[in-house]
């Protein structure tokens, strides 16, 4: 739906229209962009507020930035809707993460304004310095290269990497820390303190407010003044804050912290650092959702909150006559409870998303055994095989793609060493409008060629609780249990716990002519499939694998010597997944003649949708799977018709 822009905004289609204001027109541009913001987010949904945060930031950074000449660098990308409305995008932004429609985060594909993909955190910096170094290589020393990244990305391992680096490149780089004290969740960390200091430090604030302009300054006078100018500037603020500075020390000249929310006095600031040579960073303090003053107060809800009434603020949900399936991740946060109370060893981490994956649950029950380590999945990862060295049975919950980011100690860490380690990976398979960055595409094939590992996937909420049940007794080794994004399929799911043998799946339902094997949630795709196809007259058998890793040997072998046709389906990419897995028993094993066929992810990258039209466009929706029943030449019983 297309929402009217004001009387500037609706004037600004890309940079160089911003540019003809004058810098006294730019806090009305920025009221503008920020009812912009909320009014298209009310009715279309997505990332809210984040970008409200950041609206002056980014008005001030397109009105100063020579874009795109000049490299500017969004980090995850949650914040760059204002970008995107700025930089030719503001008549498309209503399908804003719809299908088909531009993304939610920056795409080189889709702008030669947004410089770099993203979606994961942390990746700014690295990439800002590579533009940098890249351009002094070119010998384009005009051109400016920032990187805009939030105090939480801050703490991942590969920020302080890219900074250490950038420390001793003469190059032309810009950090902007967006502080904020927010991720998606409240930040956690030595970081955070260590920022909470420099911007309540009121002798260190005075002196501060004009230190860019006098080194911008100073700079054009030349190079010996300038030295001089910095030596001084150094040695007030390490006597102002009693402490020497963290980016000090890593070569940066650090300004700040400023207003994020002035426009002007931002406009002032980066004119003045764009004329000061090598790294620098500025430290900008910013409100996630400012504007709204819903969103401020309540800055996790606010992250994404769907649609909403923007005059009452009411979330608008779905309502129902009749009880609804929970979310998997529901189940998790409260199943974890349940296995915690039963089983003292247990414990809960998550790097950063315990609202996404809910775990804040256990962290408010039981909060000295449920640990938010902040954007670390490399660090959560370790930190859960020491808990496991000492007998402890942790449960580390990392979204699927963002598992992709720990891979290393996966194997080195957990696999290697056969600890008790729980891999909960939530948002497997098609993460939604999110899109390719976090699709969980992959899991299934990178941790299936680790050796130590049991992979399962539970098709309901009821097998996410046994398999929880399971992955917590005695010497079970690492163990990984992939669930989807979204709500289950039972209603009556907080049922008793069980065990389930490793490595066992089970039939569904018996069938002639062809068997369809499934794991894990989309298996639900393929009982619809089953059953309309039986009013149709074709009968497929359906088998739940249930563990890719080991498989059921005895399962398949019965498959294999009752059906000539066999339907491979997985919410994960064909290279490798279970299907892969599927052949290679096949061939292990001498079975020759059965035709089969794989669904799933195909071997490109698929864009951002609803889970649903995902699965239309990849041909493994129910209508997908029983038209490929129809293709492999299933035969139709005309006596079941007939009767």
């Amino acid at each position: 739906m297309q929402v009217p822009a004001g009387d500037l905004l609706s004037k600004i289609n890309y940079p160089s229209d911003l540019k003809q204001l004058t810098e006294d027109q730019l806090e009305k541009v920025c009221q503008e962009l920020r009812q912009y913001i909320i009014d298209v987010v009310s009715v279309n949904g997505g990332h809210f507020a984040a970008s409200l945060g950041v609206v002056e930031l980014t008005v001030a950074l397109q009105y100063v930035l020579n874009t795109p000449y000049d490299q500017l660098v969004w980090d995850v990308g949650h914040q760059a809707y204002g970008h995107k409305i700025l930089t030719g995008r503001r008549e498309d932004f209503h399908t804003n993460r719809v299908y088909k429609g531009i993304s939610g985060f920056p795409k080189r594909s889709e702008s030669e304004y947004d410089t770099f993909g993203v979606g994961h955190s942390s990746t700014s910096i690295s990439v800002a310095l590579g533009m940098a170094v890249a351009s002094q290589y070119k010998g384009e020393t005009d051109r400016q290269h920032v990187a805009v990244i939030g105090d939480g990305a801050m703490t991942a391992g590969m920020a302080f990497e890219a900074l250490n680096h950038a420390g001793i490149e003469n190059s032309n780089l810009l950090v902007i820390l967006n502080d904020n004290n927010m991720s998606i969740d409240p930040n956690v960390g030595a970081l955070k303190e260590y920022l909470t200091d420099i911007t309540t430090s009121k002798p260190y604030n005075r002196f501060r407010d004009d230190i860019a302009h006098v080194l911008a300054k100073l700079s054009a006078i030349g190079p010996d003044a300038f030295k001089m100018a910095q030596k001084l500037e150094k040695s007030v603020k390490g006597t102002l804050l009693k402490r020497s500075n963290f980016f000090e020390a890593l070569k940066f000249r650090y300004f700040g912290p400023i207003d994020g929310h002035d426009v002007n006095h931002l406009v002032k600031v980066l004119k003045d650092l764009r004329d000061i040579p090598g790294p620098k960073l500025l430290h900008c303090v910013t409100t996630k959702g400012k504007g709204y003053a819903l969103a401020e107060k309540d800055q996790t809800k606010w992250h994404a909150p769907g649609l909403f009434d923007k005059i009452t603020g009411e979330i608008k949900k779905a309502k129902f006559d009749k009880p609804q399936p929970p979310k998997y991740q529901d189940v998790f946060g409260i199943s974890i409870i349940e296995l915690a109370e039963q089983n003292p060893k247990i414990m809960g981490i998550t790097p950063a998303m315990p609202s996404g994956c809910s775990l804040n649950l256990m962290m408010k029950a039981m909060p000295n055994r449920a640990f938010d380590v902040g954007i670390a999945e490399q660090h959560a990862v370790t930190f859960s095989a020491g808990l496991a060295t000492q007998g402890l049975v942790p449960f580390c919950n990392i979204y699927s793609s963002f598992m992709q980011r720990a891979y290393d100690q996966v194997i080195h860490d957990v696999a290697i060493q056969k600890l008790n380690v729980i891999f909960c990976l939530d948002r497997a398979g098609f993460a939604g409008a999110d899109g390719p960055t976090h699709h969980g595409a992959y899991d299934l094939a990178f941790m299936r060629c680790i050796p130590n590992m049991t992979i399962s996937a539970p098709m309901n909420e009821e097998e996410l609780r046994n398999l929880m049940y399971t992955a917590q007794q005695e010497n079970m080794g690492p163990f990984v249990i992939r669930y989807p994004r979204g709500n289950g399929v039972m209603v009556d799911w907080q049922r008793p716990f069980k065990a389930i043998p490793v490595g066992k799946g089970r039939k569904i339902c018996d069938g002639e002519d062809v068997a369809i094997l499934s794991i894990g949630a989309i298996g639900n795709e393929v009982v619809k499939a089953t059953a309309a196809l039986n009013a149709e007259g074709y009968y497929p058998a359906h088998y739940d694998i249930r563990f890719v890793k080991p498989l059921d040997e005895a399962l398949l072998h019965e498959v294999f010597k009752k059906f000539s046709k066999v339907i491979t389906v997985e919410d994960g990419c064909i290279e490798g997944g279970m299907g892969s897995a599927i052949l290679e028993f096949m061939a292990d094993n001498g079975y020759q003649q059965t035709q089969v066929k794989r669904l799933g992810i195909p071997d490109r990258i698929v864009e951002h949708g609803e889970q649903p039209e995902l699965w239309a466009e990849c041909g493994f929706d129910a209508a997908g799977v029983a038209q490929q029943v129809k293709n492999l030449g299933a035969k139709r019983n005309a006596h079941t018709i007939a009767s």
